[in-house]
């Protein structure tokens, strides 16, 4: 297996595609990357810009580039050592026009070849009832009320080669066969008068519709589609070739399209459209009558029955043959946690491209594993990011913002029950039809049973709406083989705080607690415990989208007390993290998930990892952010709306939230700062919006989100209020610097693959999507590494000297990054097989140190970096020398080596037993040591290690 030294992730799509990538390999190369990290590369929707909105797997994307730019992609990569770790997307694709697979399913309903390829109300196994009605396929795409889109002209009849559709603006969705005979019909007998009832032509196409009407009702799904196929090109055929078919047919789409103003004219059309496989809808309409299941809730993404042995086989076609002819080196799995059974799919993923690196998307909460049987490396790295990012937050300051953000806010809800309350909040409004389809399974489960024949659909509903917000990780991974025991623990508590919660549901929470659990009766069938098994696992994969849905783009846009902790797989009521913890973590990665990522910036990261090293200042600061941020209070008051006298737009809540953003993310050049005032201002909005207070996705408040980007735009040109921010947050600023370097070099030599965002080697101050996908300047990116490894070849600590004084350039972080690779690549077996050793700091400024050391035979490693910075240095000094440090020391194992070299200054340090902080930290800010002498883990350490 090839495991990474260090991925770097590239977002393709039109502007950036293989030709673009091959372009920067030789540039990745230098830097210290090892494996390129791609977003989705398979046929898109036209004009994607993330390329997750998949409508063929097994093409590669046309507008990345020929199959041709693709191979000399790989081949580029190649003759630099170089892999590629791909993300796929096996959960959905896109619901549009241009999934052939979809719209054969919308076309021939349950006889379509692949109608088993998609998460629609007829895939149940419960009832054969569900599988034989006429309920057509919601498609609530419209951006209007049907009638009013139908009306007013919106939709339209049109007819080409491919055979008759229903136009929506771009979307096309193609007409059952039997709807010919209504269309073919219409005027049939002017037609007749023209031709002549004995007129070959006119015989010809009488014979059509005969084959129309008489298609055999007992013939396969592929022998109906070749049929399908035949009378639709023997229609074109007669279309094209004759004039007075085609005035008919063209005569007959201006009859069915109607005339606006006239709604009686339009009744052609609608009664056409109710006769077929799929119901054109209000988009709105899909949050609480939707019949198929949707990645998370996008309308425009239909999950997919990966689960179906034939669907994964064909969906993973080509993935396969990329990896097998090793273009592909290694896979990272899309939202794993959408799968109906994420084991099995590994498990037949595995079979399929063998010994191949694999990280799955998975948020992890705190305390929670991953299943220890799935046969992977590891997570893209979330985990790690939180578990970073609250080493540098002062977890003494918590009670401190606390009281702060109560008294500027007025805000005093406890998080854990915001986020139940939002998670509420979204099933009532976007995910109501899922929790309804889900009560339909459970209510035909229960009147089977005597002691649930009396359950109401309205008392089941609100047990399983309780059940689902009470859960506190993502998702359970019962399936046939039975149930994990940390997931029993999960589902036991969930059920007993819903007994608390909801009394008199007693009883449907017994009964729902003995399906989660599978505790068969001896009665069931087989048939019953199928019914049973299919519940569960339907209800775990709503759990994931409501936690996504529901925490990360909702609470998290709420409870502003401290946004650095607002990320995604965060907890921002867990206030930092100790040394100890932060140890203990990587101790765990590396027993368990040694080659798992570790990520500081995705793209869907809230906010760029530097933001968050910046914001975590504040956390050391309390006194003094609390008198600035009342000071910026009282001085914007007046760009406030004023809806009455004690009430004013945006509130104080988002106020505050915007004060900390601006800080984290204001630019260091002020030939910057226009950008960035469009930039932050299509921030607060969307922010507002995923918090579904004043104003919402689904239902926008013009009057509210006027008032909050006038405030925006006028703070932003206050001179007071500038004046005032600016000399603030250059200080923050200056401090977020040191953070950052010691965070990229954490993340460097950490138990696990290091993962860097396009353009994150220099400073990243991206806000959320889409600001976080703009594009990056690699010229200017290559031109600096290679200066600086001119310079670092001559002499280096002249060059470190530059790089401070020019520390706002962000090439002291390239330097840094270049720099500990290169470490990384030169002692490869100490970061992939060495083990894990805390070291602990003493003296004046302990805990400003967080030291380490991975050990792998006669190979010694030593991390050493500092956080805390706004009481070590002032602003313009440097966390450097003993002047500053003082008598700080880490302690050093017996039988350390007593001379080390610095891999990042290329300086020796002398050290015997401890190791003084100022003779490490003379000329960088980190240090990244390397000594060849063993060092064995105490004995306690390895009986703790191995414990854990």
């Amino acid at each position: 297996m090839r495991i990474p030294t260090a991925t770097y992730r590239i977002q393709f799509n039109s502007q950036f595609d293989f030709n673009s990538a091959k372009k920067i390999i030789n540039y990745l190369n230098e830097l210290g990357i090892s494996d390129l990290y791609a977003s989705p590369i398979f046929k898109a929707r036209t004009g994607s810009t993330h390329g997750y909105d998949i409508v063929d797997p097994n093409q590669l994307n046309p507008e990345l580039g020929t199959p041709e730019d693709f191979t000399a992609l790989v081949e580029e990569l190649k003759q630099h050592n170089m892999g590629w770790l791909q993300d796929i997307v096996p959960n959905h694709m896109a619901y549009d026009s241009q999934n052939q697979y979809l719209m054969n399913v919308l076309e021939n309903g349950v006889n379509s070849i692949y109608a088993n390829y998609f998460d629609i109300t007829w895939n149940s196994p419960i009832s054969n009832e569900i599988a034989d009605s006429k309920e057509q396929i919601l498609a609530p795409l419209l951006g209007n009320f049907y009638g009013e889109s139908l009306e007013n002209g919106e939709i339209q009849l049109k007819y080409d080669q491919n055979g008759l559709s229903v136009n929506y603006y771009d979307f096309r969705f193609p007409l059952k066969l039997e709807s010919y005979a209504i269309f073919l019909n219409q005027n049939i007998e002017k037609l007749s008068q023209i031709l002549g009832r004995n007129n070959p032509i006119f015989v010809r196409l009488l014979g059509i519709l005969y084959m129309v009407k008489h298609i055999p009702t007992d013939s396969t799904p592929k022998e109906r589609q070749d049929q399908i196929d035949f009378v639709k090109g023997l229609l074109w055929e007669l279309y094209r070739d004759n004039t007075e078919v085609k005035t008919f047919i063209d005569e007959n789409l201006q009859l069915f399209n109607g005339e606006p103003g006239k709604p009686e004219s339009f009744n052609l059309l609608d009664s056409l459209l109710s006769e077929q496989f799929f119901r054109l809808a209000f988009w709105k309409v899909g949050a609480e009558e939707i019949n198929y299941r949707r990645f998370f809730t996008v309308n425009e993404l239909i999950s997919v029955n990966i689960q179906d042995f034939q669907v994964f086989e064909n969906t993973h076609a080509l993935i396969t043959k990329l990896v097998k002819e090793n273009q592909i080196t290694g896979l990272r799995i899309d939202h794993i946690d959408g799968l109906s059974d994420p084991t099995q799919y590994l498990q037949r993923l595995k079979a399929k491209v063998g010994d191949t690196y694999i990280t799955v998307e998975k948020i992890l909460e705190l305390g929670e594993d991953l299943p220890h049987h799935w046969s992977i490396q590891g997570t893209t790295g979330y985990d790690f990011l939180n578990y970073l990012n609250g080493s540098f937050c002062q977890t003494a300051s918590q009670e401190a913002f606390t009281q702060i953000y109560w008294n500027v806010t007025g805000f005093r809800t406890a998080y854990e029950q915001l986020a139940i309350e939002k998670k509420h909040l979204i099933l009532e409004r976007n995910l109501a039809g899922d929790v309804d389809n889900l009560t339909y399974i459970l209510k035909k489960i229960a009147s089977k049973h005597r002691y649930g024949n009396d359950f109401t659909i309205n008392g089941l509903k609100r047990a399983i709406a309780e059940i689902l917000t009470l859960f506190p990780i993502y998702r359970t991974y019962t399936n046939a083989d039975g149930i994990l025991p940390a997931d029993r623990q999960y589902i036991q508590d969930v059920i007993q705080q819903a007994k608390s919660n909801l009394p008199l549901l007693h009883h449907e929470l017994n009964f729902i607690e003995k399906l989660l659990l599978l505790e068969y009766e001896n009665s069931l069938t087989p048939e019953d415990q199928a019914q049973w098994l299919d519940f569960v696992m339907r209800l775990q994969q709503y759990t994931g989208p409501l936690m996504a849905k529901g925490v990360e783009d909702t609470a998290l846009y709420v409870y502003n007390r401290f946004i650095s902790l607002n990320e995604v797989g965060g907890n921002p009521d867990n206030f930092g993290v100790s040394i100890a913890d932060f140890h203990k973590f990587n101790q765990q990665r590396q027993i368990h998930w040694l080659h798992s990522m570790n990520t500081t910036s995705t793209h869907d990261t809230k906010r760029g990892e530097d933001i968050r090293a910046r914001l975590n200042v504040l956390s050391e600061i309390p006194e003094e952010w609390k008198t600035q941020v009342y000071a910026f209070c009282e001085i914007n008051h007046v760009h406030k709306t004023s809806v009455n006298k004690s009430l004013h737009k945006p509130d104080r809540n988002q106020e505050y939230q915007f004060y900390q953003m601006l800080i984290g993310a204001f630019p260091f050049f002020e030939s910057e700062y226009n950008d960035f005032c469009d930039r932050i201002q299509d921030y607060v909005l969307k922010a507002a919006r995923e918090a579904k207070v004043y104003t919402a996705w689904l239902r926008p408040n013009e009057t509210y989100e006027n008032a909050l980007t006038q405030f925006v735009s006028a703070v932003l040109k206050e001179d007071e209020f500038l004046h005032k921010f600016i000399a603030f947050q250059k200080r923050i600023a200056y401090y977020g610097i040191f953070n950052s370097l010691s965070q990229t070099l954490l993340k460097i030599t950490s138990p696990g693959v290091p993962d860097f965002y396009q353009g994150t080697e220099l400073w990243d101050l991206s806000m959320v999507d889409p600001d976080n996908r703009r594009p990056v300047d690699f010229e200017m990116r290559q031109s600096h590494l290679k200066a600086i490894k001119e310079q670092a070849a001559t002499d280096i600590l002249k060059l470190i000297n530059e790089l401070l004084a020019t520390k706002e350039d962000g090439r002291i972080k390239l330097f840094l990054i270049t720099q500990a690779l290169k470490a990384r690549r030169e002692n490869l077996t100490v970061f992939q097989q060495g083990s894990y050793l805390p070291l602990e700091a003493r003296g004046k400024f302990a805990n400003h140190i967080i030291a380490f050391a991975r050990v792998d035979n006669h190979q010694t490693m030593i991390t050493i970096v500092p956080r805390f910075f706004a009481s070590l240095i002032q602003p313009g000094e440097y966390p450097l020398n003993q002047q500053i440090w003082d008598n700080t020391y880490i302690q050093l194992p017996p039988d350390a080596p007593s001379v080390w070299q610095d891999t990042i200054t290329g300086e020796i340090v002398s050290a015997d037993k401890i190791m003084l902080i100022g003779d490490v930290l003379k000329h960088f800010p980190v240090a990244l040591l390397k000594g060849n002498k063993i060092i064995e883990p105490p004995r306690s350490q390895e009986r703790q290690g191995t414990e854990e």
